[in-house]
């Protein structure tokens, strides 16, 4: 995903959002973001040996995070709101706008929380830009920007349970209650958050490519169905399985063809595993043959999915 050139009017709010909260003016907005796109190559110092370092670095390197205009990106101090909302508007990849009254015109997180409303982020949020997130306000937000991806969350859970039963977010700390809502979301523990969305986003998206190309091989061939499993690459887990009348299957691999009577079959499995945490990519179902109707069943966010 090539985020830096979209959402750079996402940095500049983010630095904008370090100068007003620090009694700067925004017209000091364009001359810091200058500043901090420098202080960007510069040395890891605030968070070289810090546990999420790596998803850090990862977010900077993709363009949904930021630092600040000193240069460090201080993985100690609580993700504000509008930080977070900016990240997930940036993984989303959000243009179009929908208009949020809470905020003025002018308003210097105006365009940022447009997109978000736009994307369905702000459902059930109140707005406050400045605002230094709990787990579960920063869960709400996930599991809102999530939903065309994911589906609904756990119903019997709440937000922060459902994202740390979903593998997303760390549980509280030994000895406390391990869904605990109310601790805060420091800037490091986003970007482990964050980078957990990146990464599915991205999975469903080489996943929905390689179902294309699957779906696009399949015909109907003198009473057989016919086609080709994608070669694809490392990263993921590739296969058909056909489900015979008979309970018996046959199964193919990357880069492997078939030919099966009709008459044979029950159905079809298309399936596309992350080789790196096994989470499901896409799964699709053709149940209707000979009809070739496909419906996609990928993993959904009410399913415990665990730490992988």
């Amino acid at each position: 995903m090539k985020l830096i050139g979209k959402t750079l009017w996402t940095s500049l709010l983010l630095v904008g959002i370090a100068v007003v909260q620090n009694g700067g003016s925004e017209s000091e907005v364009l001359r810091l973001h200058v500043a901090e796109a420098a202080a960007k190559s510069a040395p890891a110092s605030d968070y070289a040996n810090h546990p999420a370092k790596d998803a850090i670095s990862h977010g900077l390197q993709k363009g949904y995070l930021w630092k600040y205009p000193d240069g460090k990106f201080h993985p100690e101090q609580t993700v504000t709101q509008s930080q977070f909302v900016a990240s997930l508007v940036a993984i989303r990849q959000v243009s179009e706008k929908e208009s949020v009254p809470a905020l003025p015109a002018g308003h210097w997180a105006k365009d940022i929380y447009e997109r978000a409303q736009k994307a369905g982020i702000l459902a059930n949020v109140p707005v406050n830009p400045n605002k230094l997130l709990t787990k579960e306000e920063a869960a709400l937000l996930v599991f809102n920007a999530w939903k065309p991806f994911r589906g609904e969350k756990n119903p019997n859970l709440s937000n922060t349970g459902a994202l740390i039963t979903w593998g997303w977010m760390k549980a509280a700390p030994s000895g406390q209650p391990k869904f605990r809502e109310d601790l805060p979301v420091l800037r490091g523990d986003a970007a482990e958050i964050l980078r957990y969305l990146w990464t599915d986003k991205w999975q469903l998206e080489q996943g929905a490519k390689y179902a294309e190309e699957f779906h696009r091989s399949l015909k109907i061939v003198n009473g057989n169905i016919v086609g080709k499993v994608p070669k694809g690459d490392g990263d993921f887990f590739i296969t058909a399985v056909i489900y015979l009348q008979n309970n018996d299957k046959k199964s193919y691999l990357s880069n492997q063809s078939f030919n099966v009577s009709i008459g044979e079959v029950n159905s079809l499995t298309f399936a596309v595993i992350s080789n790196s945490n096994s989470a499901d990519a896409g799964i699709y179902q053709y149940t209707k043959l000979p009809k070739l109707e496909w419906i996609n069943t990928s993993q959904k966010f009410y399913k415990p999915r665990g730490n992988n």
